[in-house]
This record gives C-alpha cells, structure tokens and sequence, in this order.
C-alpha cells in the first residue's frame, strides 16, 4: 500500500524527520528515567508492601517508555516477560499466559481477513463504487469521500484505507485546479477533503468491534475481567450510532461551519470516477472469494449468541470466528490447477505483529496492578474522596482519554487507563462499561493533531493542511466527539 503514497509525503517525511530530531533529546532522556524510576521504587522501597513497589517500578518503566516512546512500544511490552517473574510478582506461567490470551488470536483473525481484502484490493472496489453514487459538487464529493473512508475503515487498517483513496482526492482536486480561478474555492476544497479523509477514517475505525486496536484492547479487558466474549454485535448497538453521528457532524462541520466549501459540479469528476470503476474490471475468482469468506464471518459475529442459544452449547465465539476468517484465507482456493489461494504465508509479512506484543505487554502488566492490589486501592481511593455523579465521571474520564490520544499511542493509552477505568467502575458501583466504552471510543478519536494517528500524518504529507488548521478543525471535533459519545453512551447505559 505504500506505493499508493502521493509524491509529497515526501514533505511529510522531512517534516517528521525534523520533528524526531527535535524529540530525540526527550526520548534519549526517557532512556535513563524510565529504569532509574524503577531502581527508586525496588531500591527505596518507598511503600509498606514489597509487591507494590515491584509492579510500580516495571509500570513506571513502562510508562515512562510508552509516553516518550524511546522505543517502538511493542518492543516495552516485552518489560514485563523479563521482570514479573525475577521480582515473584507473577510465575512464569501467569505472566506469559497474556501474550497468548484468546484476545490476541482474535487480532490476528481480523488482521488476517483485512490483509486478505487489501491484497485482492476488495476494498478498492467498494471505496470506488461508493464514491462514484454521491455526485460532483465540491460538497457532494467529499461527502462520498468520507461514506466510502469509514465504510471500509470499518473492517481494514484506517491508515491502509486513507492511504488508498488520497491519491484519488488529489487528482479531484487537480480537475478543479484546471477549471476555477478561485484560489479560495480551491485551497478550502482540498484542506476539507483531506481532513474529511482523516476524519471519517478515525471514526470508522470505532463503529466494530475489530476497526481499531483500542477496540480489540477492551474486548480483551472485558474478557480477563468477566471470563465471557462482549459479543460483536453488542458493539454495533453502541459503535454504529456514535460513528453515524460523528460522521454526520464531522461533515456538516468542516463544510459548512469551520471551513465552508461550496461551488458548482466539478466537471471531470463523473468521468474520473468511472474510469477508476472500469479499470478495476469485472470481480475477480479471487475478489468474490475474499467477498464470501468476509461475509460469512460477519454474519457469524454478528449471530454468534443467536446460533449458540439454537444449538444449545457455546460453540462460536469472537476469537474462533476470527480464526476462522482468517484460516479460510489461506485455504479457500482462487485457481487449484495453479495452487494459488487467496493468500499465501508470504503475505503475512505485512501483518501488525508488534500489536500482539504489546497487546500481551498491557495484559500482563494490568495483571500485576490487580494482583497488588494497586488498582482496587485506587478505585476505592476514588469512591471515598469524590461524590461525582455517574455523569460527570463518564464526562470526565472520556475528556482526558480524547485529549491525551493526542500526544500519545490510543493503544497505550487504553492498554494503561482500560483497568483503572473498570476498578474505578467496580469501587464506586458505577458499571464498568458506562465508563469503559466511552473512554475506548474516546481514544480513537484524535482529529488535532498530525502525529495523534496515522490517518492525520497521511493527509498532512498532502502539502494541503497545515498543523494550525487540522488544530483548528480538531479542537471542535474533539468537543463534538465528547459530546457525542457521552450522549448515546449514557442514553444507552446510563
């Protein structure tokens, strides 16, 4: 997917390049902070028991490393492999046994079945076809330009996806180049749908269960803390309106409110669109088989409870039906004379790897949290020094987790707060997932920010949004997003 990049993400790259040359000097501090909080914590031993000083001490390395980001954060995760059983906070077994939870296969899955949809370029198909139904007007189209982001950010990699189409964007807005004199029209034109790109492909990333990491971080979560699946469809019941919505206002928003767009069809754009449809041609063997295999793993997600309840044991579940999509990736045959499959194990190369690390990295190290008791302490700390109200703490907590994805990883971020969250839940008898969802959703959120997620750095190597507007958009974005998904949350929970 990287040979879709546009010529300037050549500036991106400068850009970010003298960005981490302005951050190395943090992160080579991060360096020697990060174990030198842990020799305090094991050496000094500043509290009564010696368990908590050791899980405070792997903790505050780990956070350390995750917020400077010293190192890619999936090589921290590995922090506590080496030092949970040297300290005795937890066995051998007990601090591996998170790197290979069933949540961790559950990832695999739906990376697998994406990575399918990529290398049959599915999701090209869809991404095209829906642009091609929304019109030509400057609005119209980035409108049709956001639909198709989040539709197919829904079920694929958000970055893959605005990597895909802002190629596509950018030959729109060269047609409009060729046919207006108005400078502003065009500029405003552009900076709107490149944010309108980034924006859509963040949300869609919320409305499943498997669109985003975080997502995937709190079905692990939920998973360790009640020993049950959250059933993929009961995240539709939550993710597909706040999406909707955020979708909605987004572009009313960037088009109409913060940076006004308006103007006559863009002539070309029809012709553009259709020529992108017919060169993709006719479905492939390979594109319908990828289309079957998707499908029939949703229909299963989505009806797993109902099909259990019919047969009367408990026989899907989210991570077998994930392995399932992904299995039949490899199995599902495109031409048998020539042995070719929808995928072969080449192509797993491309696989997030590093996700399923830290993944583990987080579990393990909200295990050793639990079992000093630190989480507890601070849940009850909360519930006897606070009289919030159910409201206020959902608003609260979902505010600091947006703002905060915006200078750090939303994985790290919901992999660190998810467990303090539910203890807090758990002590002031508050339900845990009124303030686990919202702050979950919270982290995908990010819109200020080129560096808060890859979607934003994508469109800001355009050359068309600068870091003042993308702040600009953002800020209210971001009050929008609170807004929203404390609203629906607590109508639905509350």
């Amino acid at each position: 997917m990287l040979a879709c990049l546009p010529p300037s993400f050549s500036l991106f790259s400068d850009k970010l390049f003298q960005k981490t040359q302005a951050i190395s000097s943090s992160r080579k501090i991060g360096f020697f902070v990060g174990p030198l909080l842990f020799l305090i914590l094991v050496v000094g031993q500043p509290f009564d028991e010696s368990i908590v000083n050791n899980v405070l001490s792997v903790s505050a390395w780990m956070l350390t490393w995750w917020i400077l980001e010293v190192f890619p954060i999936y090589v921290t995760a590995l922090l506590p492999m080496v030092f949970f059983p040297a300290l005795g906070i937890l066995d051998l077994r007990e601090t591996f046994m998170p790197y290979g939870s069933p949540i961790v296969f559950l990832f695999l899955g739906g990376f697998i079945i994406a990575l399918a949809m990529e290398e049959r370029r599915l999701h090209e198909r869809l991404s095209y076809g829906l642009i091609r139904l929304t019109g030509t007007r400057p609005r119209q189209i980035i409108l049709g330009f956001m639909i198709a982001t989040a539709l197919v950010a829904m079920w694929i990699s958000n970055t893959a996806t605005a990597v895909m189409l802002l190629p596509i964007a950018l030959s729109v807005t060269e047609l409009l180049k060729e046919q207006t004199k108005d400078e502003v029209l065009l500029k405003r034109f552009r900076l709107v749908l490149m944010l309108g790109i980034a924006y859509a492909a963040n949300i869609g990333g919320t409305m499943t269960l498997i669109g985003t990491p975080p997502n995937l971080v709190f079905a692990g979560y939920y998973f360790e803390t009640f020993g049950t699946d959250f059933p993929f469809s009961r995240w539709f019941i939550y993710g597909l309106p706040i999406g909707g919505v955020l979708l909605f206002l987004s572009y009313h928003l960037l088009t109409r409110v913060v940076y006004p767009v308006k103007g006559s069809a863009i002539i070309g754009a029809k012709e553009l669109f259709q020529k992108k449809w017919i060169e993709m041609g006719r479905m492939s063997r390979a594109e319908i088989s990828v289309l079957v295999v998707f499908a029939v793993t949703v229909f299963l997600w989505v009806f797993a409870q109902s099909i259990n309840d019919l047969i009367g044991q408990r026989a899907l579940n989210n991570t077998n039906i994930a392995m399932f999509g992904g299995l039949a990736m490899f199995v599902v045959p495109v031409n048998w004379k020539k042995s070719e499959f929808i995928l072969d194990w080449k192509s797993t190369v491309k696989l997030p790897w590093g996700i399923l690390l830290l993944f583990g990295g987080g579990l393990a190290m909200a295990k050793g949290l639990e079992t000093a008791g630190i989480i507890q302490a601070i849940g009850d700390f909360i519930s006897h020094n606070t009289d919030l109200s159910p409201f206020m703490l959902v608003l609260l907590l979902t505010a600091f987790a947006l703002f905060a994805t915006e200078l750090m990883s939303n994985v790290a971020l919901v992999t660190v707060l998810l467990p303090v969250v539910i203890g807090i839940g758990e002590s002031t008898g508050v339900d845990p997932l009124l303030l686990a969802i919202p702050v979950t959703l919270a982290a995908s959120c990010a819109f200020m920010m080129p560096i808060s997620t890859p979607p934003n750095a994508v469109v800001y190597s355009s050359g068309h949004v600068s870091v003042q507007q993308m702040m600009r958009a953002g800020f209210w974005m971001n009050l929008v997003s609170i807004a929203v998904i404390v609203g629906v949350v607590m109508l639905l929970l509350g």
